[in-house]
Protein backbone atom coordinates (compact mmCIF):
# COMPACT_ATOMS: atom_id res chain seq x y z
CA UNK A 1 0.00 0.00 0.00
CA UNK A 2 1.31 3.99 -0.60
CA UNK A 3 2.66 5.23 2.39
CA UNK A 4 3.66 8.60 3.13
CA UNK A 5 7.42 10.02 2.95
CA UNK A 6 8.78 12.31 5.47
CA UNK A 7 8.04 15.22 3.60
CA UNK A 8 4.61 14.45 4.46
CA UNK A 9 4.85 13.78 7.99
CA UNK A 10 2.81 17.39 8.64
CA UNK A 11 0.08 16.20 7.01
CA UNK A 12 -0.16 12.56 8.40
CA UNK A 13 -0.69 14.10 11.95
CA UNK A 14 -4.24 13.16 10.96
CA UNK A 15 -3.71 9.79 12.57
CA UNK A 16 -5.33 9.62 15.54
CA UNK A 17 -4.44 6.02 17.04
CA UNK A 18 -2.73 5.46 15.38
CA UNK A 19 14.39 -20.39 -8.68
CA UNK A 20 15.15 -21.80 -10.61
CA UNK A 21 18.35 -23.76 -9.98
CA UNK A 22 18.17 -26.92 -12.20
CA UNK A 23 21.80 -28.52 -13.40
CA UNK A 24 22.64 -24.56 -13.63
CA UNK A 25 21.80 -21.54 -11.71
CA UNK A 26 19.73 -18.55 -13.20
CA UNK A 27 21.87 -15.92 -14.60
CA UNK A 28 19.49 -13.66 -13.59
CA UNK A 29 20.30 -14.15 -10.11
CA UNK A 30 23.22 -14.98 -9.61
CA UNK A 31 24.61 -12.77 -7.40
CA UNK A 32 25.60 -14.00 -4.20
CA UNK A 33 23.94 -12.02 -1.37
CA UNK A 34 25.01 -13.40 1.87
CA UNK A 35 28.70 -14.80 1.10
CA UNK A 36 27.56 -18.50 0.60
CA UNK A 37 27.74 -18.50 4.51
CA UNK A 38 25.12 -21.38 5.91
CA UNK A 39 22.70 -20.66 8.67
CA UNK A 40 20.01 -22.95 11.04
CA UNK A 41 16.53 -22.38 11.59
CA UNK A 42 17.93 -22.78 15.27
CA UNK A 43 19.73 -19.37 15.26
CA UNK A 44 18.21 -16.69 17.17
CA UNK A 45 16.78 -13.92 15.25
CA UNK A 46 14.70 -10.86 17.02
CA UNK A 47 12.51 -10.12 14.05
CA UNK A 48 10.24 -11.96 11.74
CA UNK A 49 12.18 -11.28 8.74
CA UNK A 50 14.96 -12.82 10.34
CA UNK A 51 13.09 -15.80 11.18
CA UNK A 52 11.33 -16.26 7.19
CA UNK A 53 15.42 -16.11 5.98
CA UNK A 54 16.58 -18.93 8.47
CA UNK A 55 13.90 -21.13 7.39
CA UNK A 56 13.95 -19.88 3.85
CA UNK A 57 17.26 -21.26 3.40
CA UNK A 58 16.73 -24.79 5.06
CA UNK A 59 13.70 -25.18 3.17
CA UNK A 60 15.66 -24.62 0.09
CA UNK A 61 18.52 -26.63 1.09
CA UNK A 62 16.00 -29.16 1.64
CA UNK A 63 14.98 -29.23 -2.07
CA UNK A 64 17.82 -31.40 -3.03
CA UNK A 65 16.52 -34.29 -2.27
CA UNK A 66 14.23 -35.34 -5.31
CA UNK A 67 11.58 -37.12 -3.71
CA UNK A 68 10.99 -33.92 -0.81
CA UNK A 69 10.86 -31.49 -3.73
CA UNK A 70 7.96 -33.65 -6.14
CA UNK A 71 6.38 -33.48 -2.85
CA UNK A 72 6.56 -29.48 -2.15
CA UNK A 73 5.86 -28.94 -5.87
CA UNK A 74 2.73 -30.97 -5.74
CA UNK A 75 1.54 -29.17 -2.86
CA UNK A 76 2.50 -25.70 -4.27
CA UNK A 77 0.46 -26.23 -7.91
CA UNK A 78 -2.50 -27.23 -6.02
CA UNK A 79 -3.19 -24.44 -3.52
CA UNK A 80 -2.38 -20.61 -3.66
CA UNK A 81 -0.48 -21.03 0.21
CA UNK A 82 0.45 -24.08 1.47
CA UNK A 83 1.16 -23.91 5.35
CA UNK A 84 4.36 -24.78 5.58
CA UNK A 85 3.65 -27.13 8.88
CA UNK A 86 1.33 -29.32 7.65
CA UNK A 87 3.42 -29.74 5.14
CA UNK A 88 6.71 -31.22 6.40
CA UNK A 89 4.40 -33.05 9.15
CA UNK A 90 3.31 -35.16 6.84
CA UNK A 91 6.19 -35.37 4.67
CA UNK A 92 7.06 -39.15 3.84
CA UNK A 93 10.73 -37.99 3.19
CA UNK A 94 13.60 -37.73 5.89
CA UNK A 95 14.40 -34.49 3.94
CA UNK A 96 10.72 -32.86 4.73
CA UNK A 97 10.59 -34.22 8.15
CA UNK A 98 13.72 -33.35 9.40
CA UNK A 99 12.36 -29.35 8.85
CA UNK A 100 8.85 -30.55 10.84
CA UNK A 101 10.70 -29.12 14.81
CA UNK A 102 12.63 -26.40 12.89
CA UNK A 103 9.55 -24.82 11.36
CA UNK A 104 7.66 -25.88 14.56
CA UNK A 105 10.03 -23.74 16.78
CA UNK A 106 10.03 -20.68 13.86
CA UNK A 107 6.21 -20.64 14.23
CA UNK A 108 6.50 -20.01 17.93
CA UNK A 109 9.23 -17.19 17.34
CA UNK A 110 6.96 -15.70 14.55
CA UNK A 111 4.17 -15.28 16.71
CA UNK A 112 5.78 -14.17 20.19
CA UNK A 113 7.39 -11.06 17.82
CA UNK A 114 3.35 -10.37 16.39
CA UNK A 115 2.58 -10.42 20.02
CA UNK A 116 0.39 -13.11 19.29
CA UNK A 117 -0.72 -16.17 21.77
CA UNK A 118 1.49 -19.65 20.94
CA UNK A 119 -2.33 -20.77 20.15
CA UNK A 120 -2.50 -18.82 17.09
CA UNK A 121 -0.76 -22.37 15.52
CA UNK A 122 0.74 -22.42 12.16
CA UNK A 123 1.71 -19.42 10.17
CA UNK A 124 4.61 -19.87 7.95
CA UNK A 125 3.45 -20.84 3.96
CA UNK A 126 4.81 -21.26 1.01
CA UNK A 127 3.66 -20.41 -2.29
CA UNK A 128 4.66 -20.33 -5.67
CA UNK A 129 6.09 -16.47 -6.46
CA UNK A 130 3.17 -15.75 -9.66
CA UNK A 131 1.07 -18.08 -11.52
CA UNK A 132 3.13 -16.92 -14.63
CA UNK A 133 5.67 -19.81 -13.15
CA UNK A 134 3.94 -22.98 -12.79
CA UNK A 135 4.55 -24.13 -16.49
CA UNK A 136 8.13 -23.81 -15.87
CA UNK A 137 8.02 -25.44 -12.50
CA UNK A 138 8.94 -29.10 -13.92
CA UNK A 139 9.94 -31.95 -11.60
CA UNK A 140 13.95 -31.79 -13.14
CA UNK A 141 13.93 -28.17 -11.31
CA UNK A 142 15.57 -27.30 -7.87
CA UNK A 143 13.17 -24.13 -7.06
CA UNK A 144 15.12 -21.00 -4.72
CA UNK A 145 13.38 -19.88 -2.10
CA UNK A 146 12.99 -16.34 -1.15
CA UNK A 147 11.79 -14.28 1.71
CA UNK A 148 8.75 -11.62 0.42
CA UNK A 149 10.56 -7.89 1.90
CA UNK A 150 8.52 -6.74 4.35
CA UNK A 151 9.06 -3.45 2.62
CA UNK A 152 6.75 -3.36 -0.61
CA UNK A 153 9.48 -0.69 -2.10
CA UNK A 154 11.92 -2.64 -2.02
CA UNK A 155 14.31 -3.18 -4.74
CA UNK A 156 15.45 -6.45 -4.59
CA UNK A 157 14.65 -9.56 -2.50
CA UNK A 158 16.38 -12.44 -1.27
CA UNK A 159 16.17 -15.98 -2.32
CA UNK A 160 18.06 -19.07 -1.47
CA UNK A 161 19.55 -22.09 -3.14
CA UNK A 162 19.51 -25.38 -2.67
CA UNK A 163 23.28 -25.41 -1.22
CA UNK A 164 21.91 -22.61 1.00
CA UNK A 165 23.75 -19.80 -0.92
CA UNK A 166 21.69 -16.25 -0.66
CA UNK A 167 21.09 -14.58 -4.33
CA UNK A 168 19.84 -10.94 -5.22
CA UNK A 169 16.59 -11.37 -7.02
CA UNK A 170 14.75 -8.57 -8.54
CA UNK A 171 11.56 -7.27 -6.97
CA UNK A 172 9.84 -5.13 -9.71
CA UNK A 173 10.09 -8.26 -12.32
CA UNK A 174 8.47 -11.13 -12.46
CA UNK A 175 12.08 -13.51 -12.38
CA UNK A 176 12.19 -15.64 -15.99
CA UNK A 177 12.98 -18.63 -13.46
CA UNK A 178 10.27 -20.08 -11.28
CA UNK A 179 10.70 -19.68 -7.53
CA UNK A 180 8.86 -20.46 -4.01
CA UNK A 181 8.05 -17.84 -1.31
CA UNK A 182 7.85 -17.47 2.45
CA UNK A 183 5.54 -15.85 3.89
CA UNK A 184 3.55 -15.10 7.22
CA UNK A 185 -0.25 -16.40 6.65
CA UNK A 186 -1.42 -12.88 6.84
CA UNK A 187 -4.93 -13.13 6.99
CA UNK A 188 -4.70 -15.30 10.11
CA UNK A 189 -2.05 -13.27 12.54
CA UNK A 190 -4.71 -10.35 10.93
CA UNK A 191 -7.74 -12.27 12.98
CA UNK A 192 -5.55 -13.10 15.73
CA UNK A 193 -3.74 -9.76 16.53
CA UNK A 194 -7.17 -7.57 16.21
CA UNK A 195 -8.41 -9.88 18.93
CA UNK A 196 -5.41 -9.51 21.12
CA UNK A 197 -5.50 -5.79 20.28
CA UNK A 198 -9.31 -5.85 21.31
CA UNK A 199 -8.42 -7.36 24.55
CA UNK A 200 -5.16 -5.34 25.63
CA UNK A 201 -7.42 -1.98 25.11
CA UNK A 202 -10.39 -2.81 26.95
CA UNK A 203 -7.77 -4.04 29.95
CA UNK A 204 -5.95 -0.55 29.49
CA UNK A 205 -9.38 0.57 29.82
CA UNK A 206 -9.34 2.38 26.19
CA UNK A 207 -11.95 0.02 24.60
CA UNK A 208 -14.88 -0.77 27.16
CA UNK A 209 -18.47 -0.83 26.15
CA UNK A 210 -20.43 2.42 26.60
CA UNK A 211 -21.90 2.58 30.71
CA UNK A 212 -25.15 2.60 31.34
CA UNK A 213 -26.73 1.24 28.12
CA UNK A 214 -27.73 4.15 24.98
CA UNK A 215 -29.26 7.55 25.45
CA UNK A 216 -33.05 7.38 25.40
CA UNK A 217 -33.56 8.55 22.20
CA UNK A 218 -31.80 5.96 20.81
CA UNK A 219 -33.20 2.84 23.01
CA UNK A 220 -34.58 1.08 20.12
CA UNK A 221 -31.49 1.09 18.63
CA UNK A 222 -28.59 2.88 17.80
CA UNK A 223 -26.72 5.57 14.82
CA UNK A 224 -24.11 4.43 12.73
CA UNK A 225 -21.49 5.38 10.08
CA UNK A 226 -21.51 2.80 7.29
CA UNK A 227 -18.60 2.59 4.36
CA UNK A 228 -20.50 2.32 0.98
CA UNK A 229 -17.30 2.52 -0.77
CA UNK A 230 -13.38 2.79 -0.65
CA UNK A 231 -10.55 2.88 -2.33
CA UNK A 232 -6.64 3.26 -1.67
CA UNK A 233 -4.34 4.24 -4.56
CA UNK A 234 -2.32 2.05 -6.45
CA UNK A 235 1.04 2.10 -5.67
CA UNK A 236 1.83 -1.02 -7.96
CA UNK A 237 2.54 -3.42 -5.70
CA UNK A 238 5.68 -6.10 -6.31
CA UNK A 239 5.09 -9.35 -7.45
CA UNK A 240 6.12 -11.03 -4.70
CA UNK A 241 3.63 -9.13 -2.20
CA UNK A 242 0.35 -11.43 -1.99
CA UNK A 243 -3.24 -9.51 -0.40
CA UNK A 244 -2.99 -6.86 2.29
CA UNK A 245 -4.63 -6.50 5.40
CA UNK A 246 -6.21 -3.85 6.22
CA UNK A 247 -7.72 -2.44 9.64
CA UNK A 248 -8.99 0.96 10.76
CA UNK A 249 -8.85 2.93 14.35
CA UNK A 250 -11.43 4.65 15.14
CA UNK A 251 -11.20 6.79 18.19
CA UNK A 252 -12.92 9.62 19.78
CA UNK A 253 -14.02 10.25 23.82
CA UNK A 254 -16.04 7.59 25.44
CA UNK A 255 -19.18 8.11 26.95
CA UNK A 256 -17.56 7.97 30.25
CA UNK A 257 -15.17 10.94 29.14
CA UNK A 258 -11.97 8.79 28.42
CA UNK A 259 -10.73 8.81 25.13
CA UNK A 260 -10.93 5.39 23.43
CA UNK A 261 -10.54 3.68 20.35
CA UNK A 262 -12.22 0.79 18.30
CA UNK A 263 -10.67 -1.18 15.91
CA UNK A 264 -12.68 -2.35 12.51
CA UNK A 265 -11.06 -4.61 10.89
CA UNK A 266 -11.70 -4.62 6.70
CA UNK A 267 -10.59 -8.14 5.50
CA UNK A 268 -12.06 -7.27 2.23
CA UNK A 269 -9.50 -4.53 1.14
CA UNK A 270 -6.95 -6.41 -0.84
CA UNK A 271 -5.42 -4.65 -3.27
CA UNK A 272 -4.84 -0.90 -4.36
CA UNK A 273 -6.61 0.52 -6.95
CA UNK A 274 -9.78 -1.13 -6.46
CA UNK A 275 -12.99 0.16 -5.37
CA UNK A 276 -14.67 -1.71 -3.04
CA UNK A 277 -17.88 -1.56 -1.95
CA UNK A 278 -18.71 -3.37 1.75
CA UNK A 279 -21.50 -1.45 3.48
CA UNK A 280 -19.43 -1.95 6.28
CA UNK A 281 -20.25 -0.66 9.62
CA UNK A 282 -17.40 1.86 10.56
CA UNK A 283 -18.34 3.54 13.49
CA UNK A 284 -20.99 2.87 16.52
CA UNK A 285 -21.90 6.25 17.77
CA UNK A 286 -23.24 5.12 21.19
CA UNK A 287 -19.92 4.64 22.13
CA UNK A 288 -19.39 7.82 21.99
CA UNK A 289 -19.83 11.37 23.85
CA UNK A 290 -19.24 13.73 21.22
CA UNK A 291 -20.59 13.99 17.37
CA UNK A 292 -16.99 13.33 16.25
CA UNK A 293 -14.56 10.86 15.86
CA UNK A 294 -11.23 9.87 13.41
CA UNK A 295 -10.68 7.48 11.72
CA UNK A 296 -7.12 6.14 10.96
CA UNK A 297 -6.62 3.33 8.55
CA UNK A 298 -3.39 0.71 8.72
CA UNK A 299 -1.83 -2.38 7.11
CA UNK A 300 -0.66 -5.22 8.54
CA UNK A 301 2.59 -6.81 7.40
CA UNK A 302 4.77 -9.54 8.73
CA UNK A 303 6.35 -7.11 11.04
CA UNK A 304 3.14 -6.17 13.01
CA UNK A 305 3.06 -6.90 16.75
CA UNK A 306 -0.48 -6.12 18.52
CA UNK A 307 0.52 -5.71 21.46
CA UNK A 308 3.20 -3.00 21.47
CA UNK A 309 0.58 -1.75 18.87
CA UNK A 310 -2.10 -1.80 21.67
CA UNK A 311 0.58 -0.57 24.29
CA UNK A 312 1.25 2.67 22.11
CA UNK A 313 -2.50 3.40 21.72
CA UNK A 314 -2.65 2.94 25.78
CA UNK A 315 0.03 5.65 26.35
CA UNK A 316 -1.12 8.08 23.96
CA UNK A 317 -4.50 8.31 24.46
CA UNK A 318 -4.75 8.11 28.14
CA UNK A 319 -2.63 11.19 28.81
CA UNK A 320 -5.28 12.78 27.09
CA UNK A 321 -8.26 14.51 29.21
CA UNK A 322 -11.88 15.37 28.43
CA UNK A 323 -12.07 19.05 27.60
CA UNK A 324 -15.93 19.16 27.77
CA UNK A 325 -15.34 19.50 23.81
CA UNK A 326 -14.00 16.93 20.89
CA UNK A 327 -10.62 17.23 20.81
CA UNK A 328 -8.80 15.46 17.44
CA UNK A 329 -6.27 12.92 19.08
CA UNK A 330 -3.96 13.60 17.04
CA UNK A 331 -0.73 15.23 18.66
CA UNK A 332 -0.17 12.16 21.59
CA UNK A 333 -0.96 9.15 19.34
CA UNK A 334 1.81 10.23 16.86
CA UNK A 335 4.48 10.97 19.67
CA UNK A 336 4.12 7.45 20.72
CA UNK A 337 4.38 6.04 17.38
CA UNK A 338 7.60 4.03 16.00
CA UNK A 339 9.06 6.33 13.30
CA UNK A 340 9.12 2.94 11.58
CA UNK A 341 5.22 2.63 11.14
CA UNK A 342 5.69 5.55 9.09
CA UNK A 343 8.16 4.18 6.42
CA UNK A 344 8.40 0.39 5.70
CA UNK A 345 6.53 -1.54 8.83
CA UNK A 346 2.71 -1.95 9.43
CA UNK A 347 1.58 0.68 8.63
CA UNK A 348 -0.07 3.87 8.64
CA UNK A 349 -1.88 4.03 5.21
CA UNK A 350 -4.80 6.92 5.46
CA UNK A 351 -6.74 8.69 7.53
CA UNK A 352 -10.09 11.13 8.52
CA UNK A 353 -10.84 12.90 10.78
CA UNK A 354 -13.61 15.19 12.34
CA UNK A 355 -16.23 12.41 10.96
CA UNK A 356 -19.73 13.12 12.24
CA UNK A 357 -22.70 10.98 12.42
CA UNK A 358 -24.25 12.97 10.10
CA UNK A 359 -21.30 12.51 7.49
CA UNK A 360 -22.72 11.85 4.13
CA UNK A 361 -20.73 11.45 0.36
CA UNK A 362 -17.21 10.97 -0.68
CA UNK A 363 -14.73 11.71 1.78
CA UNK A 364 -10.85 12.11 0.28
CA UNK A 365 -8.67 11.04 3.23
CA UNK A 366 -5.75 13.23 4.75
CA UNK A 367 -2.41 12.05 3.40
CA UNK A 368 -4.20 11.78 -0.27
CA UNK A 369 -3.45 8.14 -0.84
CA UNK A 370 -7.58 7.31 -0.52
CA UNK A 371 -10.59 7.99 -0.27
CA UNK A 372 -14.49 6.60 1.28
CA UNK A 373 -17.77 7.53 0.78
CA UNK A 374 -20.22 7.14 3.67
CA UNK A 375 -23.56 7.63 5.08
CA UNK A 376 -25.42 7.55 8.28
CA UNK A 377 -27.33 4.51 9.07
CA UNK A 378 -29.36 3.38 12.07
CA UNK A 379 -28.93 0.08 13.63
CA UNK A 380 -32.39 -0.77 14.61
CA UNK A 381 -33.07 -3.24 17.40
CA UNK A 382 -35.69 -6.09 17.17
Amino acid sequence: MNRPSSGRRALIGAIVCAAVLGTAQPAAASTAADGGRRHTAAAPHSSVHGVEKAVARSLASSLARSDWRARVRAATLATEDTDLQALTDKAGSLAGRSLSASVAGANRRVAALKGLPASTGSLLRVRLGAASMRARLTPDMTPWVAVAASDEHAKTITAYDSRGRGHTVDATHVPEFPLYVLDIDAAKAHRAGLRVLREQLAENGVSTPAPGGTHAAEAAGWWATKVTAVEVNDDQEPWFKGAAEMFSLVTGFGQDGKARVDSVDMPYLDYDGTVYYPNQILVNWSNYKYNLADVVMMEDDDGTNYKSLAQALTTALLTVTDQGTYIPLVNAVLSAMPDSWFTDDPDYVESWYTLARNSTGRLNGAAGNGWMTVEPYFVEQF
